[in-house]
């Protein structure tokens, strides 16, 4: 009986002897090569006639099968010589058709799971995408001490030079009290107000460095926080939990 044959349902030379193998009900450890050879050679056969284009290693099998085939119909070795005698022919053909089934059902188990697992969509699960929400907000955002420190070394060589002091006084300079002076103007700006604005009242290097720990503590109270958009721009300073310093007062 005469059946059609696809070459694209086939991967290469094992694939088609592991299907004549199944479609003949054939032990894969006692191979029949005369049969199989034979199925094998009509196949590539219908494979040329069709004018399919016939891989090499397909026509490399066939040469194979045929060595073995000539080496089974060889006359059998007496007893004396059979110590010396080779295995069987068949036995890496065997060996290497266990081999291709046994990557092809593996083969088959892993593009299921593809399959599978194309259906599915994970929702990301990374910590960063959530440390947004537990994480406490950073007055000083993303500035540290060293750039106020600038910003006050700029105002003091400002006053530096406006100042001439002619006799020594005691100065009297309530922190308390430029706390809530500071306090004030950043309630009064919500959109910001310039870090150098905040000492323009000063009148000495006293008053500007109190006026500097009082935003400190301002800001360590979490009612204020500071900006700087550009690098080596200007700083802002905005209204932050302002709750938290009014509980203070």
């Amino acid at each position: 009986m005469s059946y059609q044959l696809n070459l694209e349902a086939f991967q290469g030379p094992f694939d088609l002897l592991l299907y004549l193998i199944d479609k003949n009900e054939i032990d894969i450890y006692d191979i029949p090569i005369a049969q199989i050879t034979q199925e094998y050679l009509q196949c590539v056969e219908r494979m040329q006639v069709l004018d399919l284009d016939v891989a090499s290693e397909f026509l490399v099998m066939a040469a194979t099968l045929l060595s073995i085939k000539a080496k089974m119909l060889l006359p059998k070795p007496t007893p004396e010589e059979e110590e010396c005698e080779e295995l069987d022919p068949r036995t890496e053909l065997v060996h290497d058709l266990l081999e291709y089934r046994r990557y092809k059902q593996i083969a088959l188990v892993l593009n299921e799971f593809s399959e599978q697992h194309s259906l599915t969509y994970a929702r990301p699960n990374e910590e960063q995408l959530y440390a947004q929400f537990f994480a406490q907000d950073n007055p000083l955002d993303g500035k540290v001490l060293i750039d106020l420190t600038k910003a006050l070394q700029s105002v003091l060589n400002a006053l530096e030079s406006k100042e001439n002091i002619h006799y020594i006084k005691k100065e009297e300079v309530s922190l308390d009290q430029m706390m809530k002076d500071l306090f004030c103007r950043i309630k009064a700006n919500p959109k910001g107000i310039d870090f150098m604005e905040l000492f323009l009242k000063s009148s000495s290097r006293m008053e500007a460095i109190v006026r500097f720990l009082a935003l400190l503590e301002i800001i360590r109270l979490s009612a204020a926080k500071v900006q700087q958009p550009d690098t080596y721009g200007h700083i802002y300073v905005f209204p932050g939990n302002l709750k938290a310093y009014e509980k203070t007062l």
